[in-house]
């Protein structure tokens, strides 16, 4: 066998379908199309979410919540998460820039520190928000916390 004689598999491919070329090739006349409606006619297509003239999903169910357009979303790190950082990558000085060069955090994520575990070191923390439990916790071990 060589690259010169191979073929695709019998039955595998199929001779292309030539709409609209007479009688004589099964698919002349209305091409396929039927007789008349908007389907036989040139640029017909159904709308999204079409049903078939059923109600479609997104009427028949009810309008829920609202979305608050000033909703300010953060990242939540805990305390605990803190002391695993600043153990794997050497920090004493965690900000937004050294999470995202670590991968922690996204270019515009905001971060928020959160009391869950406790800090064994001393660590110069730069956060967005940080709740009165986590901040009493960072600076009863020496640290100090700034609000960006």
């Amino acid at each position: 066998m060589e690259l010169h004689n191979l073929k695709p598999a019998k039955g595998a491919t199929h001779s292309e379908k030539r709409i609209g070329r007479g009688q004589g090739s099964g698919w002349g006349g209305t091409a396929g199309r039927g007789m008349n409606g908007a389907g036989a006619r040139s640029g017909d297509k159904e709308k999204r979410g079409f049903e078939g003239g059923q109600t479609p999903m997104q009427r028949r169910l009810p309008k829920r919540g609202f979305k608050n357009p000033n909703r300010v979303e953060y990242t939540a790190l805990n305390l605990d998460r803190i002391q695993e950082i600043a153990e794997k990558f050497n920090l004493k000085d965690i900000t937004p820039a050294a999470l995202h060069a670590n991968g922690i955090i996204g270019r515009n994520d905001k971060v928020k520190v959160l009391g869950r575990g406790e800090v064994s070191i001393a660590v110069n923390l730069t956060a967005h928000a940080v709740s009165a439990a986590a901040k009493q916790a960072i600076e009863e071990k020496g640290g100090s916390v700034n609000l960006v």
